[in-house]
């Protein structure tokens, strides 16, 4: 997140490589899965990645359909990437892909609504979607997770604006991404607030 301005698609080896290093330490510390997201759109380099540090999934931009992104057009991925990770037999690892994804105008399929996304990635061998707001820290709308888990039998995650007072409005979707809600005063550049964290796994687990 920090590494901005993003480029698109292609990152150089130095990011790559020092991914590599990261998620294989994060992953030797915890027995918890673990995954990965290369900014921006650098799908093909995550899934290398996640082979080389034994991840478990990752999180993918453009897996069908092109959108506009700050860093210009995202055209679809999904025939090079599942193809990509059957090469490099990395194919226990999971690609979770973000369908009609925040900081994105999606003016290209504006007719074709995220029901009908989500089937796409569905017929595409996605391993799951990720449905968001319309930028970081904003809460994805309840009808927009509504209409996707009625329209696929994927795994549905929420990926932006959960928070410990709204949880519980996404207790139908398979899980949650969280990022700013865990950070100090709930800013993404912040440091994590283990705090924010206990607070939040409690209210989940009342007890424990």
């Amino acid at each position: 997140m920090h590494d901005v301005p993003y480029v698109n698609k292609r990152v150089g080896p130095e990011i790559t490589a020092a991914m590599t290093a990261i998620s294989y330490c994060v992953k030797n510390e915890t027995e918890l899965p673990c995954g990965i997201q290369i900014l921006s759109n650098a799908n093909i380099e995550a899934i290398a990645v996640a082979k080389a540090a034994s991840l478990n999934f990752v999180r993918v931009e453009g897996f069908v359909f092109a959108h506009i992104g700050d860093e210009g057009i995202m055209e679809s991925c999904a025939g090079q990437l599942l193809r990509y990770r059957k090469m490099i037999g990395a194919n226990e690892v999971l690609i979770f892909t973000d369908i009609k994804k925040k900081h994105c105008s999606h003016v290209l399929t504006s007719d074709f609504d995220i029901a009908e996304t989500a089937k796409s990635a569905e017929y595409f061998l996605s391993d799951g979607v990720v449905v968001t707001g319309i930028a970081t820290g904003h809460p994805a709308q309840r009808r927009d997770v509504e209409n996707v888990l009625n329209s696929t039998e994927l795994p549905v995650l929420i990926g932006s604006g959960v928070t410990v007072t709204n949880v519980s409005e996404f207790s139908q979707a398979h899980g949650v991404i969280v990022g700013s809600h865990f950070k100090k005063d709930g800013v993404w550049s912040n440091e994590v607030n283990i705090a924010r964290v206990v607070e939040f796994m409690q209210s989940l687990h009342p007890g424990e």
